[in-house]
Parts: structure tokens; C-alpha cells; sequence
């Protein structure tokens, strides 16, 4: 008898795709109208009428083009990422970066107080910390998809898996955008779209982070201890022997050098950055609905100067560290102080990958070569963002979306506060699974759920609580969502496997938020 096969992730995703177009049969098609309202445009909530019926037939394959043309901006982000990192990686950089930070943590392990406590625990806590925070400050969520191919070979050589290398990034951000403080695109457009203060309530707010933050470090960090006596038990064993083989520290034959091309790659990037620093000496760093006018650009440059120079005398790998670094620190210095997205990101890195291609004394033929060799090494990841782009085209053009919100709030209107705001909840965690846009879900839900709030007697504010919960959790495992394709490309983990290892953990993190949502409704908080 033929064992049981798993379906293919682009099995899965038709396989939704076809679940939906049959639903735009079954479902009445209906709409509301949408209004401009404080120069952004909302959904009336008196509005919903039926309109004529629009199945989707043919559509269904024309959908995944229309997917591709609306995903294009992601999926082109994952191409340049994927060519990027191929440059890098070919110069064995990172495994030298790996190798110093194995050999550091090696010594700190001398130190009885941190043996005890364990260096590893420490290290990934702390990483895991600086992506929460990013998570809950300004939203981080398309920004992690670089940061996995730095850190899962990182995790793989400290003894654990490509889960817990996601983890460490993905689940780490997302766990810090459930439970954001100050993130614009969940708390400040729901808050707007609410007609409440921009970033009240946030003191029940860091509450909320610092407990979800405990649970879900405790979570990965048994799984990492779990992993690390046991490598076997992992579902990814057999599969991150593409990590073990492309990144195995231990037998790396790596040959310092110093090449004349770094210094020619250095002086290209420190004169952009200087010049970069004359017409920008101020930056204008947002977090939350404060500003703070920060010399970020100067204060990179240096910094980069300072780190790249002493790596430019030891080795080319060093000062290729330092660029990488160095892309990090504008990456956020430009998402926090001129609202890129993942066109400026792309382009950051793609620059990243051709002067670190330059510094290792590459040809252009040969740069070409690897960044195509890297693009294509990630394109089934991009494939699968198009083909999942086209669930949401088919759910749009059906015009069952507002049909389904429709019907589950008119559903809510002779139930108690608890019930009610448990289904709203689940509304929202739902919601994810289609709409993965947390704006989007905003400008959908919120105009409705807002007054909704006041006929129940439930604060508002509770209610953009159940929306910022329900956004982020679910974002970790929803099949639509790009972002969490690209990562888990980006980590060579198939879609299945993520699934059965993440849903256990999902189920922890929804009923944890419809806990913390409980004393918004009974006690009195500052903001509700």
C-alpha cells in the first residue's frame, strides 16, 4: 500500500481557491457603500443592500493573473531578497559571521551565572525581544522575510531546527504586532476609524504584550530545548539537511582575505552615505504618534565607517558583515522615518547584494549569475504569494465578503457583553484567514463593529482590542497570508508541516486573547 501522500502547498492553495469560487454560487452577493471619511474611505454600516449575483466560472483561473498583478510588489520583493542573499551566501560571510558567534557564545559559556541560565536561551530571547518590539511599535511583518535567511542557518548551527530559526523572527514580530502598542496600520487606523484618541489605552495595551510575549517565548523556547536534545523530533529533520549541508560551520574550510574590490565597494557605499547624510542630516523617526528628529543617517554612516574599516583589514567576509548590518539599520531608519514599503526595502537589499558581490571580487557576469541563481532558488515561494493573491481577487469579485460580515454581525444583536465580544473575536480572527490586510480589515470591520460597541454597552476601545488581537494572531499560519509563504520559502519549510507543528500553538495564543479581552469589558481601564 502507497503511503499517504501530503498535498502540495499549490495543491492546498487551488484547492481554496475552487472552496471559494463554489461559495460566490452559494452565498448572496450584497455590498455597502463606501464613504470618504477624514480623507480615507469607509464602509457605511446602514448601507449593506444584496446586488445581482456574480459566481465566479472561468474566473477562477483568471484570478491567480489578477493575484500575481496585485501580489507583484511582494513578489518582486522575494525575488531581489532571494538573489541578494545567494550573493552573500556564496561569499560565505554569513557562515564566518555564524562561526564567530558560536565561538563567542562558546566563551561565554565559561561564565557559571550564564551556563547556568543558558547563553542559547538568553541569545534567542533577546532576538526574539527586538522583533517583538518591532512587531508592536511600527508593524513589522513584510521586513522579517530577509531576516529568516540570517537567522535559520544561525539556529540550525546553535543545534535547533528552521521552526525555531521562524520563530526566532516571524512568530517573534507577529507575536509583538498581536499585541501592539503603538503600530499604526492595526491600533491607529481601528482607533481612527473608531472616533477614538490615537494610541489611548495603551497602558492595558503593554499589559497585554508583556503577557503574550511570556507565553509565546516560553512556547518556542521549550520547543527550541526540545529540538537541541533531541534533533530527530523535529517534522524538519530530514529537510534542514539543505541548512546542515549549505551552512555546516564545522567542517567550513572559510579562506580570509582582503581584496582590493571591498575597498572599491566601500568607497561606493560610504560616499552615497555620506552624501545621503549632507542632504539628510535629520530624520524625522516616528513611533506611534510621536515624532523624534534623529541624525539616524549621520549616525549610520559612522557607525558603518567604524565596523566596516576593521573588517575591510581582516577580511572581505567581515566588511560584507558590516554592510549587512548596515542595511538593517537603514531598513529601519527608513521604515520608521520615510514609511518605506517593500519597493525601497527590496531596492536596500538588491544594492546590499551587488556591492557584496563587488567586495568578494566577483565578475558582473558572475553576480548576474548568482543573483539569478538565488532568484530562482526562491520562486516557488513567489509563485505561491501570486497564486494565493488570487483567493482574495475571487472573494472581492464574487462580492460575498461584505455578504459574510453582513450576516455574522447581525448574528451578535440578543447575546450577553462576553459572548458577544467572544464572537466579534472570532469575527476578526476569521476575518484574517481571508482578509490578511489589517488595514484593509480595519476600513471593513470597524466602521461597523464601532456603533456596534455602543448598542451592547462594550467600549469601543474593547473593540479595537478584539480587532488587534484577532488580526495578529492568526497572521502565523493563514495560507493567504504572502508574508508567511515568503518566510517560510525563504526557510525551505513546506506549508503542511508548518501548519501541523503551528496550529497547537495558534490555539493557545486565541484563547490567551479572548482572556485579555474579558477585562476590558468588566474593569475599569484608562482608555476604555
Amino acid at each position: 500500500m502507497k503511503p499517504r501522500q501530503i498535498p502540495h502547498t499549490y495543491v492546498i492553495v487551488f484547492a481554496i481557491a475552487v472552496i471559494t469560487a463554489i461559495l460566490t454560487w452559494i452565498v448572496p452577493a450584497g455590498e455597502y457603500a463606501r464613504v470618504e471619511q477624514s480623507g480615507r474611505t469607509v464602509i457605511d454600516p446602514e448601507s449593506y443592500h444584496f446586488v445581482e449575483q456574480s459566481p465566479q466560472t472561468w474566473q477562477l483561473f483568471s484570478s491567480f493573473f489578477q493575484g500575481f498583478v496585485n501580489q507583484s510588489g511582494i513578489i518582486m520583493f522575494i525575488l531581489l531578497i532571494g538573489g541578494a542573499f545567494w550573493i552573500l551566501n556564496a561569499s560565505k560571510s554569513i557562515d564566518a559571521g555564524i562561526m564567530s558567534f558560536l565561538n563567542l557564545t562558546k566563551r561565554l559559556e565559561r561564565v557559571t551565572t550564564l551556563r547556568k541560565i543558558g547563553v542559547n536561551n538568553i541569545v534567542m530571547i533577546l532576538i526574539m525581544l527586538m522583533f517583538s518590539l518591532f512587531g508592536s511599535l511600527f508593524g513589522m511583518s513584510e521586513e522579517t522575510i530577509p531576516f529568516v535567511v540570517i537567522v535559520v542557518p544561525l539556529a540550525i548551527s546553535m543545534g535547533y531546527d528552521s521552526i525555531t530559526g521562524v520563530c526566532l523572527v516571524y512568530v517573534a514580530a507577529h507575536i509583538g504586532f498581536a499585541g501592539a502598542i503603538l503600530n499604526p496600520f492595526t491600533i491607529g487606523i481601528a482607533q481612527q476609524l473608531s472616533g477614538l484618541p490615537l494610541f489611548s489605552g495603551m497602558e492595558y495595551r503593554i499589559f497585554c504584550w508583556m503577557v503574550i510575549n511570556a507565553v509565546g517565548f516560553a512556547i518556542i523556547l521549550w520547543w527550541a530545548n526540545r529540538v537541541k536534545k533531541n534533533p530527530t523530533s523535529s517534522p524538519m529533520y530530514q529537510l534542514d539537511e539543505y541548512w546542515r549541508k549549505n551552512h555546516d560551520t564545522t567542517t567550513m574550510n572559510i579562506e580570509y582575505k582582503r581584496t582590493k574590490s571591498s575597498w572599491i565597494s566601500f568607497g561606493l557605499v560610504i560616499t552615497t552615505m555620506i552624501v545621503c547624510s549632507i542632504i539628510f542630516p535629520l530624520s524625522a523617526i516616528k513611533i506611534g504618534n510621536q515624532i523624534f528628529n534623529f541624525p539616524a543617517i549621520p549616525v549610520g554612516t559612522l557607525l558603518f565607517a567604524a565596523v566596516a574599516i576593521p573588517g575591510l583589514l581582516k577580511s572581505y567576509h567581515f566588511y560584507n558583515l558590516s554592510l549587512l548590518f548596515a542595511t538593517i539599520w537603514f531598513l529601519v531608519v527608513g521604515v520608521m522615518g520615510y514609511g518605506w514599503y517593500v519597493k525601497e526595502i527590496g531596492t536596500l537589499f538588491f544594492a546590499m547584494g551587488l556591492m557584496a558581490g563587488i567586495a568578494t571580487g566577483n565578475t558582473p557576469n558572475e553576480i548576474t549569475k548568482l543573483l539569478l541563481e538565488g532568484m530562482r532558488d526562491i520562486l516557488s515561494a513567489a509563485m505561491v504569494v501570486g497564486l494565493a493573491g488570487g483567493i482574495i481577487v475571487l472573494l472581492n469579485d464574487g462580492k460575498i465578503i461584505d455578504t459574510i460580515m453582513f450576516e455574522l454581525s447581525k448574528a451578535m444583536n440578543e447575546m450577553s457583553k462576553t459572548v458577544s465580544m467572544g464572537v466579534v473575536y472570532l469575527i476578526q480572527t476569521v476575518l484574517n484567514m481571508i482578509i490578511p490586510s489589517s488595514s484593509a480589515k480595519a476600513a471593513l470591520t470597524m466602521p461597523i463593529m464601532a456603533p456596534f460597541s455602543d448598542l451592547i454597552g462594550v467600549s469601543r476601545q474593547a473593540m479595537v482590542m478584539a480587532f488587534q488581537l484577532g488580526d495578529g494572531f492568526t497572521n502565523m499560519i493563514t495560507p493567504t497570508s504572502g508574508v508567511l509563504i515568503g518566510v517560510l520559502g525563504m526557510a525551505k519549510i513546506p506549508y503542511d508541516k508548518w501548519f501541523k507543528w503551528a496550529w497547537k500553538m495558534m490555539l493557545v495564543f486565541i484563547i490567551l486573547g479572548f482572556l485579555l479581552l474579558i477585562p476590558t469589558i468588566y474593569m475599569e481601564l484608562n482608555g476604555f
